[in-house]
């Protein structure tokens, strides 16, 4: 069967990836004011802080649009592709995928595969990285979906952010009530719920603290793993390379010889968590297990 794969550049896959795995990225749009900028084209997330501090409008974020999906998706449909498998970013943070399975019951001929990564960044990306790999290897679209499930459910994500401010006036916390409101310099803990929404479950007094808190949350759920010989980390920030030199040292030193990916939050997501965020995640890393 041939099978095309689609992702949104949330997934932040490199050009290289890209090119290698015949992956399409769809670029979510960002609107400041009234300009559209695209994500992974024509802005990066050091713009859009810099955006911020010059006094301008609050980010918002959309979906790439209808109608240009449809065009995607007609235009493999003629190139001769059976199925289309489409990874997005979590539905608890955009309605991207809602669209998608809409669009799967409205056009079937399509054979469109949406697939919820219920997470976003380069834990999104190794999804599709793996999906990639098993096209390449010959599985079905039914036999990817139930290993990309297995995949997902070894991803897990602690976040810190300097402030809620933008997570809030965005709508992407779900129990934003329970956390806004609270004494200054209390910095909020969040992750993703099973929905694939933010939740805030701890809040600690000072940015250090916080971090201090995470890494050993971190520990602590790694430790019981079955397959933590098996472990990819991730270390996220927006604009704070040096915060996160720091959580990769702890990592290196937790876990000598595990596979650690360092990186900025992409632009849409730098929208919703603000300047300062920071994150520590980890999932099966895709190159020690079998896509057969």
């Amino acid at each position: 069967m041939k099978i095309a794969l689609v992702t949104d550049s949330t997934s932040v896959l490199t050009e290289k990836e890209v090119k290698d795995n015949n992956v399409i990225v769809a670029p979510i749009p960002i609107i400041i004011g009234d300009k559209e900028y695209l994500e992974g084209v024509n802005i990066t997330s050091a713009e859009l802080f810099e955006t911020q501090k010059q006094g301008a409008a609050f980010p918002k974020t959309s979906q790439p649009s209808m109608g240009d999906m449809l065009a995607l998706f007609n235009k493999l449909h003629e190139e001769g592709y059976e199925a289309i498998i489409t990874i997005t970013l979590s539905s608890g943070i955009s309605g991207f995928y809602s669209t998608l399975e809409n669009m799967a019951r409205n056009y079937p001929e399509y054979g469109l595969y949406p697939y919820d990564s219920k997470m976003t960044v380069r834990l999104q990306g190794y999804l599709v990285l793996a999906a990639a790999k098993m096209i390449k290897n010959g599985l079905e679209p039914q036999e990817i979906i139930a290993k990309l499930d297995s995949i997902r459910s070894t991803i897990d994500e602690l976040f810190v952010v300097d402030d809620l401010k933008n997570l809030s006036r965005g709508g992407r916390l779900s129990n934003a009530s329970a956390f806004i409101g609270t004494m200054l310099h209390i910095k909020p803990l969040l992750t993703f719920n099973e929905e694939g929404k933010i939740i805030a479950f701890d809040k600690i007094r000072s940015l250090k603290r916080a971090v201090a808190k995470v890494e050993n949350i971190a520990l602590e759920r790694t430790s019981k793993l079955d397959y933590k010989d098996k472990l990819r980390f991730f270390v996220f920030h927006s604009n704070d390379a040096k915060q996160a030199e720091g959580i990769k040292e702890f990592i290196e030193e937790n876990f000598p010889g595990m596979p650690i990916d360092v990186a900025e939050f992409s632009p849409v997501i730098a929208t919703h968590l603000g300047e300062k965020s920071i994150a520590i995640a980890w999932m099966v890393d895709i190159d020690k297990i079998d896509l057969n």
